[in-house]
């Protein structure tokens, strides 16, 4: 089980703050950001070396029990390839880590890396730029076979050519029973006098707007501006009036876990944790539906050890090593097998609605359509004005 400083924390980052918005502004629409021609391409060295240049989020990977620096799914991958894997947790924020490799990438240089993790909306701009190669699915078996059929068609990705989910969760609501008069069942129920002060939100305009948009009844995946302005409004009326306590990053874990708000937009893997030490939380996917998000492989452009990165993803996505990965990091498995896997590992965790929903909550799992640049910025213009005065 991963510490209680959830990995999913990085998820803050996203948002809509100032300082996010400025890290906005320099990414997009700068000059020599992105590439005009295609993908940039160099001979693929897999063949020769043995080796695989990965980096990932903290936390984001399974540890060996003995606390000796060993990751079992990875040294599996090894023993059973042949293929050596340098794993570096160097991924604390999307737009950090898409300044840090931007000078490379932008010139179709190799920026050291022959696989990387970053969340959807990031695989999106950097597929916008050029930056990453294409998978072949061809060598792929096990990623042809078992991804989750919900993900496999995404608007910013259509037959996920450039990103292979590595895991997903949601976005959607928790409550503390003690603290709220009646079950919170939909987006609405945050709006009623009894919770004025006493409810939470996210920070990122890429969070908290899907989910306040799915509570209007709009379709996140093909939304207008007219349905952002109109959620937007909701929005303001509520901050206007004091219903919200507070727009939070992952901090809002601690102020639910003591008590201090009583219902807020949150995430899933972040309560399933925090239930384990008071069941008195509650996830709630919404009636309307809540938003599914995956943070992705992707392959940079130039790739030195293209095979091996394709290699390694493919061996994710064998049930028994998703579960594997998934009885420690305990978000979504992206891949189909791994909760009968799951139940020679955890029968609990093999059961638990927040790692595998039934088929009526998938139903209502929701993917937001990709930004443009322009749209990003305009939006986190918008939303940061309501949210930060």
């Amino acid at each position: 089980m991963p510490p209680s400083s959830s990995p999913l924390s990085r998820r803050a980052f996203v948002g809509g703050s100032t300082a996010a918005l400025a890290a906005l502004l320099t990414g997009c629409g700068t000059k020599g950001t992105s590439r005009s021609s295609g993908p940039a391409t160099t001979p693929d060295l897999s063949a020769t070396e043995k080796l695989v240049k990965f980096s990932n989020w903290p936390q984001y990977i399974d540890v060996s029990d003995d606390d000796d620096g060993k990751r079992p799914t990875l040294d599996a991958f090894t023993k059973a390839s042949g293929i050596a894997v340098q794993y570096t947790e160097d991924i604390n924020d999307n737009e950090e880590f898409f300044a840090k490799i931007r000078p490379a990438a932008s010139n179709g240089q190799d920026i050291g890396r022959d696989l990387f993790v970053v969340s959807d909306w990031m695989s999106a701009r950097m597929m916008r730029q050029h930056w990453v190669t294409q998978f072949d699915h061809s060598t792929m078996p096990n990623v042809a076979t078992n991804l989750l059929p919900q993900l496999r068609q995404v608007s910013f990705d259509p037959g996920r050519k450039f990103s292979v989910p590595w895991a997903s969760g949601m976005t959607g609501l928790a409550y503390n029973k003690k603290l709220v008069k009646e079950p919170i069942r939909q987006v609405s129920d945050l709006f009623r006098p009894d919770l004025k002060g006493k409810v939470t939100m996210f920070s990122g305009m890429k969070e908290t707007m899907p989910l306040l948009m799915l509570g209007l009844g709009m379709d996140i995946a093909t939304f207008t501006d007219a349905d952002f302005d109109k959620a937007l409004g909701v929005l303001k009326e509520q901050v206007d009036k004091g219903q919200i306590r507070a727009f939070t990053g992952n901090d809002y874990t601690s102020q639910l876990a003591k008590g201090q708000i009583a219902a807020c937009f949150a995430w899933s893997g972040d309560v399933l944790q925090l239930a384990l030490d008071d069941p008195n939380l509650e996830f709630v996917v919404p009636e309307q539906g809540a938003e599914l998000w995956s943070d992705n492989c992707m392959m940079p452009a130039p790739v030195s050890h293209k095979a091996n990165a394709e290699q390694l993803v493919d061996w994710y996505y064998r049930p028994e090593v998703a579960a594997a990965l998934a009885s420690w990091v305990q978000y979504i498995p992206p891949v189909e097998g791994a909760q009968e896997e799951m139940q020679k590992i955890d029968a609990d965790l093999a059961k638990n609605p927040l790692m595998f929903p039934d088929d009526a909550t998938k139903k209502r799992l929701k993917v937001q359509r990709d930004l443009t640049d322009a749209e990003d910025l305009k939006f986190t213009a918008a939303f940061t004005a309501v949210t930060e005065t």
